[in-house]
This record gives structure tokens, C-alpha cells and sequence, in this order.
């Protein structure tokens, strides 16, 4: 990590792993600045941490040792994989997010998240498969880093899938669709497809947000799954 300055500010809120790190898990603050949201990773009352977070003008905190497991991915799943925090390096990214004013990454922040993620991503040999949204393993609970976070430039970076530039495909069964939005690793229970499928659209489709499973989803489906195995 050569490209910026990295405070240390370290968060009390952490434990032990017990695995191997294997997954890179990119998140929103969701809140009015990121003074506020530094303080809460910070603060032992709320049980919350992550390992670094990236203001919007590109500085970057680090708050937990990357061999320690920081309390920022919840109650998730990835390709039916609990553990997620376990397994994880956590990056909030400064924005207020859909409840306070979501708005575009700034080009400093995202530059910053780049070589951040560049860099923990050489040190565990992480694939930019695993790569991940807090939306893609917590789809009923969250929408972060949302459908601004500009996934294509990391793409172009080598570091994560980017976003589906196809047409569409209404040739695939509804059933075939929601079995594809499971392979690639979303859980999807009964009780939860529609918000999976969101999550998906937020991070691959965003043009067919809140959509269902219309023909651009589809033949966006079909192509993750074959980016995501």
C-alpha cells in the first residue's frame, strides 16, 4: 500500500478468525459523515468494527489487523457459507447511503479503494471472485455499497467482476434464472428471492433494479455465473 497514507486508529471491536482469508467484503457507512462513522467502528459499546475504512477524499483508516476477525459483515451467506466475518477483510467506504443522501464515490475515494484492495488481495491471494458487495452476502438485510459503487473500475483493475454490458435473454425459465442467482453464490431461500435478486441487480444490473426477472436479468444471470464459477 504505496499509493496513500494509512492512519491507524485501532477499534477494540474484534476476536479472533479461526480460517483462512479468502473474501474481500466492500461496504457503505450509511451514515451523515464519516467522522460519525469512525467513531462508531471505534467505539466498544457498538460492537462493530471493520478492518479499514476510506474517507471521501481518499484517506484511509486502518482500524483492525488484518489477521484479526472484524465485526462488519453480520448475519450473511456466500455459496450457503456462514462465516462470513470469519473469512473476510471488511472496507467501509465513506458515503450516507440510501437513508442519509446516496451519492456517487468521489474519484479520490475509489482510487484509494483500489489500491487498498490491491493490496490485501496480493497479500492473501485473494480471486476477484470473492470480491463482494455486504449486499451480495446479506441481501435481506442490506444494500451496500449499492448500485453507485462503481464495480467496473475495479474490474478494469483485476481486482473484481464488474458489471453486465449485454443484451438481453428471455429465453431462460424463471426456475433456471432463480437456480443461476444461487449458484453464483446468493442466498435465496423461498421466503427471499425477490430481495437475492435485487442485491444482484444492484451489483450486476443496475439498470433492471427492482425489475424481477425480466430479459436483461436473465441474460445477466447467465453471464455472472459464468464470470462468478
Amino acid at each position: 500500500m504505496t499509493d496513500f497514507n494509512v492512519v491507524e486508529k485501532l477499534s477494540p471491536n474484534f476476536d479472533e478468525r479461526g480460517r483462512a482469508i479468502d473474501m474481500i467484503v466492500l461496504h457503505y457507512t450509511g451514515m451523515r459523515t464519516g467522522g460519525e462513522a469512525l467513531n462508531r467502528l471505534c467505539d466498544p459499546a457498538a460492537k462493530v468494527s471493520a478492518h479499514y475504512l476510506v474517507e471521501e477524499n481518499g484517506a484511509v483508516y486502518a482500524l483492525v489487523r488484518e489477521e484479526k476477525r472484524a465485526w462488519h459483515a453480520g448475519v450473511g451467506a456466500w455459496k450457503g457459507d456462514v462465516e462470513i466475518n470469519a473469512r473476510s477483510i471488511g472496507v467501509e467506504i465513506v458515503n450516507p447511503g440510501h437513508e442519509f443522501g446516496y451519492r456517487k464515490f468521489p474519484d479520490r475515494q475509489i482510487e484509494s479503494v483500489i489500491a487498498l484492495v490491491a493490496g490485501i488481495a496480493a497479500r492473501h491471494a485473494i480471486d476477484p471472485r470473492m470480491v463482494l458487495g455486504h449486499s451480495d452476502v446479506a441481501p435481506q438485510r442490506k444494500e451496500d455499497p449499492g448500485e453507485l459503487f462503481p464495480w467496473g473500475r475495479l474490474a478494469d483493475a483485476g481486482l473484481a467482476i464488474g458489471r453486465y454490458k449485454g443484451g438481453e435473454d428471455d429465453t431462460i425459465a424463471g426456475e433456471d434464472a432463480l437456480s443461476m442467482l444461487r449458484a453464483i453464490g446468493y442466498d435465496a431461500p423461498d421466503k427471499a428471492q425477490a430481495a437475492a435478486l435485487v442485491a444482484f441487480q444492484r451489483r450486476f444490473c443496475p439498470e433492471a433494479l427492482a425489475q424481477g426477472f425480466n430479459p436483461l436479468t436473465k441474460a445477466a444471470l447467465k453471464w455472472a455465473l459464468a464470470q462468478m464459477s
